[in-house]
């Protein structure tokens, strides 16, 4: 089954999901944001090995994501594609964008910003201010910050698809710092045509 961007929908897959959620969440993916990853091929298998929600492998000429559906909200199921998509395009950042995004990230980190994008962000920074040695470690930074991307990156193509409700409270972003993170997706991949990340 053909998407937008030249991206593919691989059989089988149940009509409703495809025609009402992954067909409307793909093509709410900036054209900008599209053409900085190769074709895309999606396969939607009842369950996945691990238990795990999701996995995505890039081959080079295209990307390869899969998503189980069994006992998934269709909704969920293509957030959690969104989330891997804003996982490979992590992969894909230019240094400038890069920099931009610890900058981000370490403005939130001096300010006190609480809570997260997401359940897999906020694990992550939870990780990483566990102590002293996880909040030095490197390593438990990065794995925080492309956690924190994915989740954003999938929310602005959310925010894009359809309206949506900003939670709050201890464990939710700020909505501060939502703003600020996803305007600076938006300058980096503007909303395609038809698409506003704001209200006029």
């Amino acid at each position: 089954m053909r998407l937008a961007h030249g991206w593919e929908l691989a059989p089988p897959a149940e009509a409703a999901l495809a025609r009402e959620f992954i067909r409307p969440a793909v093509r709410a993916v900036p054209p900008a944001m599209a053409q900085r990853l190769p074709r895309c091929v999606l396969r939607l298998p009842e369950t996945l090995e691990n238990s795990a929600a999701s996995q995505w492998t890039d081959t080079g000429d295209r990307i390869e994501i899969a998503v189980a559906v069994a006992g998934t909200p269709d909704h969920d199921v293509a957030i959690e594609l969104l989330v891997c998509l804003g996982q490979a395009l992590w992969e894909r950042l230019r240094q400038p964008e890069l920099e931009a995004w610890w900058r981000l990230l370490g403005a939130e980190i001096r300010a006190g910003t609480p809570g997260e994008i997401d359940e897999a962000a906020l694990e992550e920074k939870r990780r990483l201010f566990a102590g002293r040695a996880s909040a030095r470690s490197r390593r438990a930074l990065e794995r925080y910050a492309r956690a924190a991307f994915a989740g954003t990156a999938a929310e602005y193509v959310h925010a894009l698809w359809h309206d949506v409700t900003v939670r709050t409270g201890p464990e939710h972003l700020d909505p501060r710092a939502l703003r600020g993170r996803l305007e600076l997706l938006a300058g980096w991949f503007p909303p395609g045509r038809g698409y506003r990340l704001f209200p006029r």
